[in-house]
């Protein structure tokens, strides 16, 4: 067995031998790009309180990582087609790695963004890469089943990420979090040469930067204005930011339109399933992303779970995507791509519709339901809309449709955690302010509403001051949980008043297909797939 993977597959007169393996490094690689958001977001607290963040300074922590990300993923996507597939996974664990090195040393909120940011560059190479080298790599009548794994790694990941980020705070600081990337990241490295086969595309012609810029340009602006809503008519840059995303998407729509070589084929968008599949991927992960921000705060800041507590709790939510990733695979052929994915629209919909009932006296039950139900959700629906998205695409367009889901997926995460997280901090300090204003001293009222744990440091300085006021404290406490809990309720209506609508989207948008596998193959690939289930893919680098 020779030591690296040089030979392409289709050079090999049937299927790659190790498919199965390489797919087990790519799911590996697929890993630690979503423990990096679900690991910090339960970090959060510790990091909020240590470096003495506001609401807005712990969104950019987070979205620090996914703008880069979300922003970046189509272009590099693009380049990791053109040139190397594996060489675009490689590099990108290599600077993934690099980031988690300088996040592990960090000692301020820039310090932590800075690295943060250099991890999301990584990330946005190494998630389309994985996707395009599965579609690569493994015959069509296997896709599928690769793809579901594909899907399911990512629940896996919403639990392990909380969980060994919660192990580690237990003995060590928040810091320690980004550590838990560098082993992943060198075993990946390793294993990426040895079992995943070299593909790039054949006569994909000129990239086109400039289309490629463009993107760039609107996906960072408009997470910018999201997460800077709450300032808007304080802060200029919050609607320069807006005025751009606006400017930079009819500037980057015109311009594909027209380009002979676009960096994103917009007929594709306009294609319903690709389309409302896009639409649907989007939502999701807005949804679980958005409502796990909130929920893990919850969790620790007001029913006082430790790190580890919390990750232990959120274990139902992957253990649901692994049981919808598994029925899934029966049902979509039996019922349709387009009623598998609207199901488990509706099922992600009630299950944020449930948290209305949070108030400051819930526990971790009144969360339960919602975890498994978005869970089911997720491992429903994600696998059947991801076949339909790279189905649409051709071989020399891989990476960019690998881009397409996973900027999808990245970008309705940012907005989940900018949109949801900006409704939540507003609404909590509006109603902390209506509660205690005029109660403490300007200085402290501020950092009170900033954030639940602006309150808990205050609450603490208070008790910690000579003359004491442990009433005072408590009062502060009392009324930041209830401000909180009531913000929760009110995040979670708007969370699911969005995704009911986009339920309703996705379902004029979808058509009525059996499965997103019977669709007659639109690419070079599939219309030449071997009896015996291979697929020829391109050269190696």
């Amino acid at each position: 067995m020779p030591l690296i993977a040089s030979i392409p597959v289709d050079r090999l007169e049937g299927p790659y031998r190790r498919r199965w393996w390489a797919l087990l490094v790519l799911c590996l690689s697929l890993l630690i790009v979503v423990m990096a958001n679900t690991s910090l977001i339960v970090a959060a607290p510790d990091m909020t309180l240590d470096l003495g963040l506001d609401s807005s300074q712990l969104q950019w922590v987070i979205d620090g990582y996914t703008v880069p990300y979300a922003a970046l993923m189509l272009v590099l996507g693009a380049i990791g087609d053109k040139y190397s597939r594996r060489g675009a996974l490689i590099t990108g664990l290599v600077i993934f790695g690099v980031g988690s090195v300088m996040g592990s040393l960090a000692d301020s909120a820039d310090a932590v963004i800075t690295a943060r940011a250099i991890m999301g560059v990584g990330a946005a190479l190494i998630m389309p890469a994985t996707l395009s080298l599965l579609v690569a790599t493994f015959p069509r009548k296997e896709r599928v089943k690769a793809i579901t794994a594909w899907t399911a790694t990512s629940g896996l990941a919403i639990a392990a990420g909380p969980l060994l980020a919660g192990r580690l705070l237990e003995d060590h600081a928040w810091s320690s979090t980004f550590l838990i990337n560098v082993p992943v990241v060198a075993i990946a490295i390793v294993a990426a040469l040895a079992l995943v086969p070299p593909s790039k595309a054949h006569d994909m012609g000129k990239l086109d930067l400039v289309g490629g810029v463009l993107s760039i340009i609107t996906v960072a602006a408009l997470v910018y204005a999201i997460i800077e809503a709450p300032h808007f008519g304080q802060d200029a840059t919050a609607v320069a930011a807006a005025v751009v995303a606006a400017i930079g998407l009819a500037v980057f729509v015109w311009w594909e339109l027209r380009h002979p070589s676009p960096m994103l084929d917009l007929s594709k968008l306009r294609d319903r399933a690709v389309g409302g599949a896009t639409l649907a991927v989007l939502l999701f992960f807005l949804a679980a992303f958005g409502s796990i921000y909130y929920a893990t705060q919850y969790l620790q800041f007001v029913l006082g779970d430790s790190p580890l507590e919390t990750g232990v709790r959120l274990l139902p939510l992957a253990g649901a995507v692994f049981v919808g990733s598994a029925v899934t695979g029966w049902l979509t052929p039996r019922l349709g791509m387009k009623t598998t994915i609207i199901v488990g629209m509706v099922l992600g919909t009630m299950a944020l519709f449930l948290l209305l009932r949070i108030d400051s006296q819930s526990g971790y039950g009144d969360f339960l339901a919602t975890l498994v139900l978005l869970g089911l959700a997720i491992g429903l629906s994600v696998s059947p809309a991801t076949d339909t998205i790279m189905g649409a695409f051709p071989e020399s367009e891989l990476g960019v449709g690998g881009g397409t889901n996973d900027t999808a997926m990245e970008l309705g995460g940012s907005l989940g955690i900018a949109i949801l997280g900006s409704v939540l901090a507003s609404t909590y300090k509006g109603g902390l302010g209506d509660t205690v204003g005029g109660q403490l001293p300007a200085a402290m009222l501020e950092t009170a509403k900033d954030s639940i744990g602006g309150a808990q440091a205050v609450a603490q300085q208070i008790m910690a001051a000579p003359a004491g006021g442990v009433p005072q404290a408590q009062a502060l406490l009392k009324a930041a949980n209830s401000a909180f809990a009531d913000a929760v309720s009110h995040t979670s209506l708007i969370g699911g008043i969005i995704l009911a609508v986009g339920t309703v989207a996705v379902a004029l948008l979808l058509p009525n297909r059996r499965s997103g596998t019977d669709v007659p193959p639109t690419t070079t690939v599939e219309a030449t797939e071997a009896a015996d289930g291979s697929v020829p893919v391109p050269v190696g680098d």
